[in-house]
């Protein structure tokens, strides 16, 4: 049995930014962590379940992946609504994250799912009954979440072949049929609904992405609430604090959208970086006082815009995978160790 420790950095997020809307973490792997036979405890040492423990720090909402039809089921459907239940037993909001694939999508994979038809008429018909029994799914099931993501860090377009960035009129259509696909749904109240893009320090790309997909004239302002965007500082020295505090301003002032940064981490060990790390950032340790700092800066950034509402770090508790996909060796908020690292009590007393 793994036993994890929460350090209570969680608490960074919500003490120093009560003005966020959406003080959240990814808990997508939280099942097959359990079923690999990690149990949780808080950062007084007692084993509890994993959402107990995230309420008990400040967390408002979690996020969670949603793949059509994985071959081992994790992230379906199924998979989501069971632990969406759980979230809204203990007061969370939901955020759903589509990826509208059976594995991951992010900008070098976005694979239709097995099965789905490939031309733009038929492709964007089940893409709009595909969310729209999802949502309806959900409903039935108790719970309404707060945030749907119609594709994840589609920046590369969505569903390829026919949805890539060659062709944007195929990608307004589907990102439309999606969008209504909620809206026609027996969800009540409503989610947002956003789109999610990478690199949301580059507004150059933000610019270019949304300014073509809405001259199209398919997709249309009206068609979402939110925009949503990753952000990691360990994938470019360009992906400073300032960098995304321009671009943040530029997008809710373009398009008078709620923004938020929907993914972010920091590492407690990085030893071999790929990257050198943003300027703004390179003096903040590899700790978990240094995770506190890093997340209190971002959440910082993002409510100093104007219409900035949320944060979520990506996935704190994924301990059997904790460089999380990063250079860097260990970017989770927990220990696999049983016992508590010496840094984690400072938090304890924020």
């Amino acid at each position: 049995m793994i036993f994890t420790y929460l350090p209570a950095i969680l608490l960074g997020v919500s003490a120093a930014n009560a003005a966020l809307t959406y003080k959240g973490v990814d808990w997508s792997s939280v099942i097959v962590e359990e079923r690999a036979g990690v149990s949780y405890k808080n950062a007084n040492g007692n084993v509890q379940p994993l959402e107990k423990t995230f309420v008990e720090n400040g967390i408002n909402t979690v996020r969670q992946r949603v793949w059509v039809n994985p071959g081992d089921g994790n992230y379906n459907l199924d998979y989501n609504i069971a632990l969406a239940k759980r979230a809204k037993a203990v007061g969370l909001g939901v955020y759903i994250d589509f990826h509208y694939s059976d594995t991951w999508a992010d900008p070098a994979h976005q694979t239709t799912p097995s099965g789905w038809p490939t031309d733009i008429n038929n492709l964007s018909w089940k893409l709009y009954n595909y969310t729209l029994d999802a949502a309806n799914r959900f409903q039935d099931a108790g719970v309404q979440p707060k945030i749907m993501s119609i594709g994840n860090e589609i920046t590369t377009g969505l569903l390829w072949p026919t949805g890539k960035t060659n062709n944007w009129g195929n990608i307004a259509r589907l990102l439309n049929s999606a969008a209504w696909g909620i809206k026609d749904s027996r969800l009540n109240p409503k989610p947002k609904i956003m789109i999610h893009l990478d690199n949301g320090w580059n507004w150059d790309t933000q610019n270019w992405w949304f300014t073509n997909v809405l001259n199209q004239g398919t997709l249309v302002l009206a068609d979402f609430d939110m925009m949503g965007v990753s952000f990691y500082p360990f994938y470019s020295a360009s992906a400073s604090l300032d960098a995304l505090r321009t671009s943040l301003n530029n997008m809710a002032r373009t398009w008078n959208k709620e923004v938020a940064v929907v993914e972010t981490n920091w590492p407690t060990s990085c030893p071999n970086p790929k990257y050198s790390f943003p300027s703004d950032v390179k003096n903040i340790p590899f700790s978990a006082a240094g995770q506190a700092t890093y997340v209190t800066n971002v959440a910082n950034v993002v409510s100093s815009v104007s219409r900035g509402v949320g944060l979520f770090y990506w996935e704190p508790a994924w301990v059997h995978n904790a460089n999380l996909g990063s250079s860097c060796a260990d970017n989770t908020m927990f220990s696999r160790t049983g016992q508590a690292s010496s840094s984690l009590s400072v938090f304890q007393r924020i």
